[in-house]
């Protein structure tokens, strides 16, 4: 394994890193509300990082989602690399390909996905989607979703297209969800085989990526605020409590983050990856939650005012946490798996 970054990843990340931060401030980001940051979106787009993440791959794109976390930067681009990008460049057609990778690297298309598959969306011979996903990130900066069907077949569904309807939903995290509801939808089809599980792992492996971030920033603002609060005439971080709490905060951020790189680069170099992408997104529910409420209780009482910027991490940290599984279903799916991997050929036990 090698988790050095390329030239390519580097640069990508530098350029993101510099524009989430001049952008995604904390005005900005209580202006922004549960909607995203157009002006932002815009430069991301202008500055080639939406369509860079064709050229860099997953574990670039996680790379660049830590940035995103780091800042809790209010755009939908985690939704639209992987349920969008990397979807249609690894299962689309060179139809497919030519007519919505521009559109999605540009800006002018964002993707979301009703992912994972509850088995609640039906697809008919020919290809009309009904059924109803509650809870969709992003889904109201939307143009594509990509929905698995109750056979875990991927089809990509307009938001504009008859038959589609969408309502606002309120989550813990000010992201712009909603609920999707398809009768009769029209849909084309993406893909085939085992293409679900493959971009199932892939979201899980970027999502687990922005986790990263968002532990990251959040431990970061623990640490600014405990070196310089004083209490009985020295900084809280000489406690030892303190340090203990923040150490703990730093391994679980780091876990999280070693366990995201490698399951995209395995994912990257074309080897099985399934248990290493549900490990990784394993560690973002599990330690991710930790990390978030550290960052808070390490606040004090600041760390429960609404409006310190602490507590976004904290809302977004507990929406990662459960979304595309919470740890105790990653645990039990992905002890399945290993016991259907260790189980002998021709036992049906």
């Amino acid at each position: 394994m090698d988790f050095h970054p390329t030239e390519e990843q580097a640069a990508a990340t530098d350029l993101a890193a510099r524009i989430f931060r001049d952008l995604a401030t904390h005005e900005r980001l209580t202006a922004a509300g549960t909607g995203s940051d157009a002006e932002l979106w815009k430069a991301l787009t202008a500055a080639g990082l939406t369509a860079a993440v064709e050229e860099v791959g997953l574990l670039g794109l996680v790379l660049l989602l830590e940035e995103q976390g780091r800042t809790t930067a209010q755009v939908p681009y985690a939704a639209t690399c992987a349920y969008g990008i990397l979807p249609v460049a690894a299962h689309g057609s060179a139809e497919q390909r030519a007519r919505l990778l521009p559109a999605l690297g540009s800006g002018e298309a964002v993707a979301t996905g009703a992912f994972p598959d509850r088995g609640r969306i039906t697809a008919s011979p020919d290809g009309r989607l009904t059924g109803t996903a509650p809870v969709v990130p992003w889904l109201r900066d939307a143009t594509h979703v990509l929905v698995p069907d109750a056979d875990r077949a991927l089809w990509l569904v307009r938001t504009d297209a008859p038959g589609v309807g969408t309502a606002e939903v309120e989550t813990t995290a000010p992201w712009s969800a909603g609920c999707l509801t398809l009768t009769g939808a029209e849909a084309e089809r993406l893909g085939e085989g085992r293409a679900y599980e493959e971009v199932l792992a892939t979201a899980r492996t970027a999502f687990a990526g922005l986790q990263a971030g968002v532990c990251a920033g959040s431990l970061a603002r623990a640490v600014e605020y405990t070196s310089t609060r004083e209490q009985f005439g020295r900084p809280l971080s000489t406690n030892q409590g303190v340090m203990l709490r923040a150490a703990d905060a730093y391994m679980d951020t780091e876990a999280i983050r070693v366990t995201a790189y490698e399951a995209a680069w395995r994912i990257d170099e074309g080897f099985p990856a399934r248990e290493h992408a549900l490990t990784a997104s394993w560690w973002a529910s599990e330690a991710g939650k930790r990390v978030v409420h550290a960052g808070q209780h390490l606040h004090g009482g600041m760390g429960a005012d609404l409006d310190h910027p602490v507590h976004r991490h904290f809302l977004w940290g507990r929406q990662l946490d459960a979304y595309l599984g919470c740890g105790s279903e990653l645990l039990a799916e992905l002890g399945a798996l290993l016991s259907d991997h260790a189980a002998p050929e021709g036992d049906d036990a």
